[in-house]
């Protein structure tokens, strides 16, 4: 079940100021050993402890490979690359180009693959609205005002 808030967006340079979105609300993370211990309960033949190994040491080696340029996909769930968040306007030639004047950041990027895909969670995802939460909406962590459009 997957559930949700609803807030009004309050940026009036917005063309949907004043309209009200729903974001998702995340009630938990589950680290590696939660997910060991899940994936234990589902009568495999390996126990939490060597699943908690295998998954620790696919995190290392994704992190290796991004960082050696490389794609990493996950069949059925993700393809992992690296993105680069470029500084705004850019450099006026390839010899004015700095990496420390013209790239802001570089960033993680997911995107699914496979059976998981948009059409597919539409499919399978149960909604419901939020009644009381302490934590914050996925969208509300980020310090600028959220896009309505894409939560």
């Amino acid at each position: 079940m997957i559930k949700f808030v609803l807030r009004k967006n309050n940026n009036e340079k917005s063309d949907s100021f004043g309209k009200v979105f729903a974001y998702p609300v995340a009630e938990e993370t589950v680290n590696l050993s939660g997910l060991a211990k899940h994936m234990a309960s589902h009568n495999t033949v390996f126990s939490e402890g060597i699943i908690i190994g295998l998954l620790t040491d696919m995190v290392k080696c994704t992190k290796e490979l991004l960082l050696e340029g490389k794609n990493v996909k996950y069949d059925d769930l993700a393809i992992f690359s690296i993105g680069i968040k470029n500084a705004k306007g850019g450099a006026d030639s390839e010899e004015d180009f700095t990496v420390t004047s013209n790239i802001k950041t570089v960033k993680l990027r997911a995107r699914a693959t496979g059976e998981l895909t948009a059409k597919s969670l539409d499919l399978d995802a149960n909604l419901k609205r939020a009644t009381v939460t302490t934590k914050k909406p996925a969208a509300s962590t980020s310090t600028s005002e959220p896009d309505p459009e894409n939560p």
